[in-house]
């Protein structure tokens, strides 16, 4: 994507399924629920920085792309004026391994409106995609893995528990959230 698309977007929208959601870093001046569509939220993507390391990879989640899914989450308004600030922001946040796409896509408001929204897509060339783990190993290197921002038990709760505020149900997170506590609970 070119730097003049993103910079064409007024007002600004980021679209946030995780961590975006509970810690956006970035001035908002509106928050809306929204669905993308054709994407589904995955802990698909090997995190070596922000939630584990490279020796002790930690999980994070992706908008992985599912044709027959949509992902719910918010709608980010940037404040006016912040625009430029925070698309460096992102890029810095977002793609520090590029393992992460940049794209502009159609989220749709839960009035049905339609905007266009700023979103960290997987990239499924990337030697960090990493879709294969099924829910109880995605469990066991979450409750393991610590990076650069913290705990990957901390980035799954906060996620888990602001869908849960914002009523919206991911059956596969709340599993991932209790049974990570077990892990926890019962490691020696």
């Amino acid at each position: 994507m070119t730097e003049e698309k993103v910079f064409e977007q007024n007002p600004l929208w980021v679209f946030g399924y995780a961590s975006l959601m509970w810690q956006p870093g970035f001035p908002v001046a509106e928050t809306r629920l929204a669905r993308l569509g054709g994407f589904s939220r995955s802990f698909c993507m090997a995190s070596i920085h922000h939630r584990g390391t490279v020796m002790a990879p930690g999980l994070v989640l992706a908008l992985d792309q599912a044709d027959e899914h949509a992902c719910e989450g918010l709608a980010l308004r940037v404040e006016e004026g912040a625009e430029e600030k925070t698309i460096t922001y992102l890029r810095d946040r977002e793609l520090v391994s590029s393992a992460y796409v940049e794209r502009l896509l159609t989220a749709q408001l839960r009035d049905g409106t339609e905007i266009t929204t700023l979103a960290y897509v997987v990239d499924r060339e990337h030697t960090q995609y990493v879709p294969h783990f099924s829910l109880e190993e995605q469990a066991r290197i979450i409750s393991k893995a610590v990076g650069g921002r913290g705990p990957n038990t901390e980035y799954l709760w906060n996620t888990a528990d602001r869908l849960r505020d914002l009523g919206l149900h991911d059956p596969d997170l709340d599993w991932l959230a209790n049974r990570v506590r077990t892990l926890k609970k019962d490691a020696p």
